[in-house]
Formats: C-alpha cells, structure tokens, sequence
C-alpha cells in the first residue's frame, strides 16, 4: 500500500511537472539596441497577465551573435518562438524545414487583410511562416527650401518629374542628389526602386532568387534609366568616394537636394535643418506597375523542433493583434506591419506608414535581404563597377549573369 501511494505521489509529481514544462514559452530574441529588448519585455509582461497559466522564459543574445547561435538553435534544441528575417533570410529555413507553417494562424486571425503589404514576404509557396511585427520604409528625403529656391513648386511623382527637378537644382547650382555610392548598399537602394516601379515586385523577387538571368532585357532597361540619371550629372561628383555618413552632409548643407535612403536616418537630422527636410515616395516610372517599396520587416517565427507550439501560437496571436503590434512597434522606434494597428503620429513617420501600407504589389526586403548573401555582395560590386562607368553595362551584365549561373548551378 504504502509503495503504491510513493508511486502514485511520484507519477503526480511526474505529471505536474510536465505540465509545468508545457506551460512554460521560451523565446530567443536578438537584439540591437535598449529600446528592443524593452519593447520585448513589455509585450511579454503584456502577454502573461492575459495568460496566467503561462510562464515565458525571455532571452536576449546581441544580434551579431544572435546571427550565428541561430542555425543551432533551429537544428537541435529548438526555442518556442524566435525573431527574424522576412523575405530570402526567413525563405532559407523554410527550404530546410525547419520553421513551422502558419497558414492555419493567419486564416484564424485575418492576417492576410491586416498584414496585406507583408504577406508576399512571409510567405513560401503559397504558404505563411512567420508574423511580420515591424520594418520601416525607404523612400527620398528632400530639402524643402532648396526645392523652393530651384522653381520646384512639390517632390516629383513621376520620372519626367523626377529628370525635370534635376534640371532645375542643377541651373540653380545644386547637386540634385546625394549618395553613399562607396558602399554597395547604398546604390542597391536605387536599383531596388528602379526595377520595382519598371518591372514590378514579382520580377524584382524573382530576379533576386536567382531565377532570371542579368542580361534579360527588362534588367537592361532598368540600368538604362540609371544611366540616363548618371549621364545628367545627377548625382554628387565622386559619388563612389563617398559612404553613407559622409554622404548625409550634402543633404543638410543644401549642397544636394535629395537622398534616397531608409527612415533610419531621420534620427540623425541636425536640429538647425530638421524642419527643412520632407520625404517623398519614389516617383512613378510606369503607372501600369503596382505600386511596391523596399520596407526590410522583422517577423517572429516558430521552429520546427519547438517543445511547446501551443503556447507559441497564442502569443503569435497575441502580440499580431493590432494594439499590441502597434505599440511594440512604436516602442522599437520602427512602424507597425498591421494596417489596423494605431498610425503614427510624426509627420514622416506618418508618410513612412501610409507608403508601406499603400504597397498593393507588395513590400521588398531591400537587395541584400531578398538575394543570397554572395550573390549580393557580387551584386553590388556590378552596381558600383557600373555606376563609376556606365559605359561598361553590357560588360557589367554579362559578368553578374555568369555569377547566377555559378551561384545557382545553372548550366
């Protein structure tokens, strides 16, 4: 009897704890920065007193070694929840199997209305693996008065506005655009723009997973618009001298017009010419195209191998609802995913939103995010080879359509 009730009183503990174990989310999250981490904190204080049969085990890693923990992470012992990558970074595990489908989630929730712009990115073949909590857009910051003082009576909306806005700040002797053309990244910028307003996303992304060759056509035509910019003299001298910091000064000296570059830079703005600086949406090029932007999104994902799916699914759903994404979005500095989701109150951060979620052909993760990383690092060195000789396109081309080849086995 008595070694009846020991085993009875040991299963019992047995089963309390497994069903303490069940109970308990853990969720690995990388970080960049104090605003991150507390935003985190604070959905997850959030998330528990809604749900008090849950514990959640919160681990922060620096996102550089964030990067490279990961891969082991998903392979053996998994985390519940993890953040991300939308786009190739978020595609590269799904093609290994090891992010959780979450189609079901998004047909529960509405997620393909409330998250219209981001679905195409957290998808893979018709299926959803992640929920998109934040990006931030990318588009031209301008110099209000320097437009005024050049006959530019508002930022252009189309391609023969955009040539005609540069005519004009050049006979007022300003450059009309600013870049960082020694980093790569920076003219990936433009390219992104260019073949998404000429080709459209679903080129754009094709393009970028490998699947179109350099020397297509619809490519040339749209280095054949940069050209047409580069030969106008419509960029700084010595572009290609100069990175994304030492560029920024050109902006807010009024010696350039304008910069194509992400809302991360607005932190940045020197007091004395804040007031000055607008944003604008990339101009049209093609009214028939759909209108897309590069807006790089961080999404949460749940791992194949995670113990407790359960209870990862109900704070999934939990922080996608659109007052709690919105305000973890707000709190990291960066815009909601969620159209329903409280808009902003800043005059860019308004127009950031409005931009993004007005991206009907969809939301790019910018060319290094949405192409393998050696295909972009190859990329972007044809862009500045390019952009420092235009007259080498076809050359320039040709080499970048022998790396396809190379990187993705085509014969």
């Amino acid at each position: 009897m008595k070694k009846a009730s020991l085993l009875a009183a040991a299963a019992a503990s047995l089963l309390t704890a497994f069903a303490a174990s069940a109970k308990t989310l853990v969720f690995n999250a990388g970080v960049a920065g104090p605003n991150e981490k507390a935003a985190f904190q604070a959905v997850v204080e959030d998330f528990k007193r809604a749900n008090p049969g849950v514990e959640v085990k919160l681990s922060f890693v620096d996102l550089e070694g964030y990067k490279v923990q990961l891969p082991n992470w998903l392979q053996a012992e998994s985390p519940d929840v993890v953040n991300w990558y939308a786009g190739e970074r978020m595609r590269y595990y799904v093609q290994r199997g090891l992010l959780e489908d979450l189609s079901d989630l998004w047909l529960q929730s509405g997620w393909k209305e409330q998250y219209s712009s981001t679905l195409a990115p957290s998808s893979y073949q018709g299926k959803q693996y992640a929920l998109p909590y934040k990006y931030y857009s990318w588009g031209v910051f301008f110099r209000s008065d320097v437009f005024e003082r050049a006959g530019i009576p508002a930022p252009p909306k189309d391609w023969n506005g955009l040539v005609d806005a540069c005519e004009k700040l050049k006979a007022a002797g300003v450059a009309p655009i600013t870049i960082g053309g020694g980093e790569g990244w920076n003219l990936a910028g433009w390219f992104d723009y260019l073949d998404l307003r000429i080709n459209g996303y679903d080129f754009h992304i094709r393009l970028t997973e490998g699947k179109v060759p350099y020397t297509d056509p619809k490519v040339r035509k749209v280095f054949e618009h940069w050209k047409t910019l580069i030969d106008k003299k419509c960029f700084i001298e010595n572009a290609t001298s100069y990175n994304y910091n030492t560029a920024q000064p050109f902006l807010y000296q009024g010696r350039a017009a304008m910069f194509l570059m992400g809302t991360f830079m607005s932190g940045g703005f020197p007091a004395e010419v804040k007031d000055k600086i607008g944003y604008f949406q990339f101009p049209v090029i093609d009214p028939s195209v759909k209108p897309s932007e590069d807006g790089p999104t961080d999404t949460l994902h749940i791992p194949t191998k995670a113990k407790n799916k359960a209870e990862a699914r109900r704070f999934l759903q939990f922080v996608g609802k659109p007052d709690n994404l919105g305000k973890m979005a707000k709190a990291m500095g960066s815009l909601p995913t969620n159209t329903q989701s409280p808009p902003p109150t800043e005059p860019l951060e308004k127009a950031a939103f409005a931009i993004l979620s007005g991206a009907s052909g969809g939301v790019a993760q910018f060319y290094d995010r949405d192409t393998t990383k050696e295909m972009a690092d190859e990329g972007m060195k044809g862009m500045q080879e390019f952009f420092s000789n235009p007259g080498r396109l076809g050359d320039v081309l040709e080499k970048l359509e022998k790396t396809r080849k190379r990187i993705y086995k085509i014969p």
